[in-house]
């Protein structure tokens, strides 16, 4: 019996399943189901001090999607819990909302700019496609010491960035005490507009969150873990597509000028996926943080779907009144979603300092990640 290297790589987890048939379909079934990467795992010692968000002024109501696509109010509510969405327009842009979510953020840990360290960026849509990190870090007034990057790992992005400015500043040897992490998406650029499945999910905004390795309560991340599995990224993507131009050489060539397909979603498969992986590894931090479900405070979840929510709340025993949510206010607003509705959460009093927070994000890629965090 002939075997490919796909299957011989799955052979561990295929003999430990009864009754597989060896073929592409059932391969492919376990590649979807298996964590084929643990990125990392651990704690550091920093804590976040301040968070601030932004939003455009712009905002569209399940009614007014009517006029848009076939649907209504009744039929997004019911299936994924959002009412309405800001989206950028005229004289906005995803720069000018991380600016005004790192000052607020910048005001609220009561640091200066010059202070930051480091800047990093969660977006997989940047005004700029080299990236926006630079800019905003400029635009706040960071000194030219500071090092700005962008990061992209789709919804999961702020996560992802949260982790690794922990990693800078808590790096052996190190002299980064500072960092400031901004999650912002602008993806009413790339949704299909005529994709009634889609089009109603996604907003625009951004967060930014302040962490610091000082002070004598610097223990506030607390735990965390990531996945990725890219045999999964045909379920959620925005593919380049390229404008084909034919150059006349000795031998022909067709060149390839920038263009992107629109944002694509396997809706049943992103849910599958959300729901069996972001309880496990929620679970995993937790385990991290020496905790369980029961010593956390607030789940904070990507807010993708309201049902998604539900299964992981349910399936980790937490009570859903302990689950953070914007998702009715703002839809879908990817890298950006968690530090919104933290921020939020936070100025209106409901987490406060040394509350213990679960976050995860999950999407594109596939990605999926958790973090444990202590408010303050």
């Amino acid at each position: 019996m002939k075997i490919s290297i796909q299957q011989y790589l799955l052979l561990p987890a295929l003999l430990a399943v009864p009754s597989v048939a060896w073929g592409p379909t059932a391969t492919k079934r376990l590649q979807r189901s298996i964590p084929l990467s643990m990125a990392a795992s651990g704690s550091m010692p920093c804590r976040p001090i301040g968070i601030g968000h932004a939003a455009p002024k712009t905002i569209i109501t399940n009614v007014d999607m009517e006029s848009v696509v076939e649907t209504s109010d009744e039929w997004i509510q019911t299936r994924t819990g959002i009412a309405q969405r800001r989206v950028l327009t005229d004289g906005e842009s995803l720069r000018s909302l991380g600016i005004e979510a790192s000052k607020n953020a910048l005001a609220m840990a009561g640091i200066k700019a010059e202070d930051i360290d480091i800047v990093i960026c969660a977006t997989s849509s940047p005004d700029d496609m080299f990236g926006d990190a630079t800019a905003i870090a400029a635009e706040i007034g960071c000194s030219t010491d500071t090092v700005a990057f962008d990061l992209t790992a789709a919804c999961s992005g702020f996560l992802f960035g949260t982790v690794t400015a922990g990693k800078f500043l808590s790096s052996p040897g190190g002299k980064l005490t500072n960092a400031l992490v901004i999650g912002a998406d602008a993806l009413s650029r790339w949704v299909d507009w005529d994709d009634r499945n889609s089009c109603i999910l996604f907003g625009d905004g951004a967060g930014a969150m302040v962490i610091t390795n000082q002070g004598d309560e610097a223990d506030g991340l607390l735990g965390y873990s990531a996945h990725s599995n890219g045999h999964g990224y045909g379920d959620l993507n925005c593919l380049y597509k390229g404008n084909p131009r034919p150059v006349s050489t000795p031998e022909p060539v067709t060149l390839s000028s920038a263009e992107y397909s629109k944002l694509a979603m396997n809706g049943q498969e992103v849910y599958k996926f959300a729901t069996r992986e972001v309880p496990r590894v929620v679970e995993e931090a937790l385990e991290q943080a020496g905790m369980t479900a029961d010593d956390v405070d607030w789940l904070l979840l990507h807010q993708a779907n309201i049902r998604i929510m539900e299964v992981v709340a349910k399936r980790l025993k937490i009570p859903f009144e302990k689950v953070i949510t914007n998702l009715s206010d703002y839809g879908n607003t990817s890298a950006g979603s968690i530090p919104i509705a933290l921020s939020e959460a936070v100025a209106s009093g409901k987490v406060k300092k040394g509350d213990v927070i679960a976050c995860a994000g999950f999407g594109a890629g596939l990605s999926w990640g958790s973090a444990i965090m202590r408010w303050g």
